[in-house]
């Protein structure tokens, strides 16, 4: 090949845009079981952070090596806790790191019996990690998704003798999600609830979305949709104002 074609690809890549590239790693990527084993070890939280800054300078971000990062770090309450702000009313989203635009590491914590509505994430990536208790995931099938086209035919053959309702949300599994456990979720993966099933302790779980987002589809029982504002109760460990959020 010719140095001035290659020299022409090595600039179209170096162009490419790391929130498209992230965009379209949601089509094809569905989550480690594991730490890698050739990953660095995480010991603390400035680690995970500082290990997660390296990650993002690059436009193709190595979203396995994300997703082994969030792995690695063990939880200690000590390094989380003056962000973990609970509220009596509802779970709270709590900032701990703004990943210079490039990505959002929050915080989220669940009172006893908390839970958040059906949503989906804005074609990001949502990786999330149990630092206290247990919460539950419940995942439903994304409503009239290209990419759940073949699932749906594939249930209309498995269900020759009566018909499917595509006017109610489609449940499609339940997750709980242990101490230090990663969860991982993209919207072609499908929309999720997420719940403390505990009526007498709290929970708290750190959050990575990728590229973020300041807006979310929140989904109704019957498919009817909203959108809703993607909003902060503190950042960085400070109760933030109401225009500030």
């Amino acid at each position: 090949m010719a140095l001035s074609k290659i020299d022409a690809i090595d600039t179209e890549m170096e162009e490419i845009n790391q929130e498209k590239y992230l965009r379209q790693a949601t089509q094809y990527y569905c989550a480690l079981e594991k730490p890698l084993k050739y990953g660095p070890v995480i010991e603390t939280l400035p680690d995970l952070i500082s290990a997660l800054h390296r990650e993002f300078e690059t436009n193709y971000v190595n979203i396995e090596m994300v997703n082994h990062l969030m792995l690695s770090y063990k939880s200690n309450p000590k390094e989380w806790r003056k962000y973990a702000k609970f509220d009596r009313y509802t779970y709270t989203r709590n900032l701990v790191d703004a990943g210079n635009g490039k990505f959002n590491l929050l915080i989220l914590c669940w009172g006893e019996g908390h839970s958040s509505s059906v949503h989906d994430h804005a074609d990001s990536h949502c990786f999330m990690k149990m630092l206290k208790g247990d919460l539950r995931e419940k995942r439903y099938q994304y409503p009239n998704r290209p990419a759940n086209i073949e699932r749906v035919q594939q249930q209309q053959e498995d269900h020759q003798h009566g018909e499917i309702d595509d006017s109610q949300l489609v449940e499609i599994g339940e997750t709980p999600i242990a101490l230090n456990d990663v969860a991982y979720i993209n919207d072609n993966l499908g929309l999720h609830r997420v719940e403390n099933p505990s009526h007498a302790d709290t929970s708290v779980s750190l959050h990575l979305y990728c590229p973020p987002f300041d807006a979310c589809t929140v989904f109704q029982d019957n498919c009817k949709k909203t959108t809703s504002k993607v909003t902060f109760w503190s950042k960085y460990g400070v109760r933030t104002k109401l225009n500030e959020q």
